[in-house]
């Protein structure tokens, strides 16, 4: 049912989807308009309160949100944007989207490098290099392509899913373990899920893409939640808190990092500094295998 009514509400523009989700989450009190009098019927501004704030007819608005208007002025979009209340990430993304509706919904070519599933040898070597700190590559849908032996361990139980279903956020929201590991599990699917909607905006048609949200959207009742707020704002650095089956509870840095080339692919990275307790779970994660008296240690806590 979920998937159902998911694709009934996206007959439309992707643009006019992402505008109608973006408005519903600002408030009159947000930018500075008096509420009113009455019930609304929809949470969030009215249509013709965001038009008024772009400076737009509330006829064009209208048409841009239900997706008969398709090719907005640059200028628009940012007005559009400033009345929304966007950020950097989430302006890029509307522009993006307007872009891709002037082209007819088609999202700009792309080379074949962006579905490959091949990792460059030197940057297999970076990963072995990194060791012990924990490091992965994924690619732009986010399936595990290549990690060093913390890296893969890190997500514990992720090793014992056939190669070809290793995928971060399949992990995050239907494996067992995922909702104990991350100690702020709600916050790391919200990162999980921006990443693929910013991709779904711009190529909902995506083959990398196409299947994972529909198996997602059957099975996960949190991943229907999210994926219909329209978030585009995903995590690039900062620090995680584990609780791991084996090594205990810790925290570390990472790094997302993308390599140039267009290959969609990134590298996450995870450090902490030497002779820290940290550093110290990253060397017993690096092991082959994880000694298994771990399992029974007392857990770091901080």
């Amino acid at each position: 049912m979920a998937r159902e009514q998911h694709q009934r509400r996206n007959t439309g523009s992707e643009l006019g989807n992402f505008l109608r989700a973006r408005r519903t989450r600002v408030t009159p009190d947000d930018v500075g308009l008096p509420a009113g009098v009455g019930l609304r019927r929809t949470p969030g501004l009215r249509r013709e309160e965001l038009a008024t704030l772009a400076g737009v007819s509330i006829d064009y608005y209208t048409r841009l949100e239900r997706g008969r208007e398709t090719n907005p002025s640059p200028s628009v979009v940012d007005a559009l944007g400033s009345a929304l209340l966007l950020d950097e990430p989430e302006l890029r993304h509307l522009r993006e989207l307007a872009a891709c509706a002037a082209r007819g919904g088609v999202a700009a070519e792309r080379s074949a490098a962006v579905l490959a599933r091949t990792v460059d040898p030197g940057l297999r070597l970076l990963l072995e290099s990194m060791r012990p700190c924990p490091a992965h590559i994924v690619s732009r849908t986010m399936d595990l392509l290549a990690a060093n032996p913390a890296g893969l361990r890190l997500m514990a139980g992720l090793e014992d899913w056939p190669e070809r279903q290793r995928n971060i956020v399949r992990y995050v929201f239907l494996h067992p373990t995922a909702r104990v590991l991350f100690d702020d599990w709600e916050n790391q699917i919200r990162g999980c899920v921006a990443r693929l909607r910013a991709l779904a905006g711009v190529e909902p048609d995506a083959p990398d893409l196409v299947g994972l949200v529909a198996e997602l959207l059957a099975k996960s009742p949190d991943f229907v939640r999210l994926w219909e707020r329209y978030d585009v704002r995903g995590h690039s650095h900062g620090a995680k808190t584990f609780h791991h089956p084996e090594a205990g509870t810790f925290t570390l840095g990472y790094h997302s990092l993308q390599p140039e080339g267009g290959s969609g692919q990134r590298m996450v990275a995870y450090h902490a500094a030497p002779g820290t307790p940290e550093y110290d779970v990253m060397v017993q994660l690096d092991r082959e295998p994880v000694l298994a008296e771990a399992a029974t240690a007392e857990p770091r806590r901080h």
